[in-house]
C-alpha cells in the first residue's frame, strides 16, 4: 500500500458502491452473471456480499450461473478457506 493511502477497515460501503458490481462485464467467455458473482465474492465483505445478492436478484440475474464446465460459484470457491459464509449466503438467496 502506498504511504499516502490510509487503510480503511470496517467502513460502511454504500448501496451505490455495491451496485457497481452489477455493471462489471467479463473479458472472456465467462457468463456475465457468474462474473459478477465472482467479482463480488472477491471484493466484498460477507455483510456487503449479502446486500449485493439482494440487488443481484432484483436485477433478475441468475444465481445459478455456470461456466462452460458446469461450475457455479459454489463449485469455484468451495475449496477456499473463507468461502463458507459466502456459500451459505448464496444458498440462502437461492431459497
Amino acid at each position: 500500500m502506498r504511504k499516502d493511502k490510509k487503510q480503511v477497515i470496517g467502513e460502511e460501503i454504500s448501496d451505490e458502491a455495491i451496485k457497481l458490481f452489477l455493471d462489471l462485464q467479463p473479458a472472456d467467455d465467462t457468463p456475465p452473471a457468474l462474473h459478477k458473482l465472482i467479482k463480488a465474492y472477491r471484493g466484498l465483505r460477507i455483510d456487503d456480499f449479502e446486500r449485493f445478492l439482494g440487488f443481484f436478484k432484483a436485477a433478475g440475474l441468475d444465481l445459478n450461473a455456470q461456466d462452460a464446465q458446469g461450475r457455479d460459484l459454489v463449485a469455484l470457491i468451495a475449496d477456499q478457506r473463507q468461502a463458507e459464509p459466502y456459500i451459505e449466503a448464496l444458498q440462502a438467496a437461492r431459497g
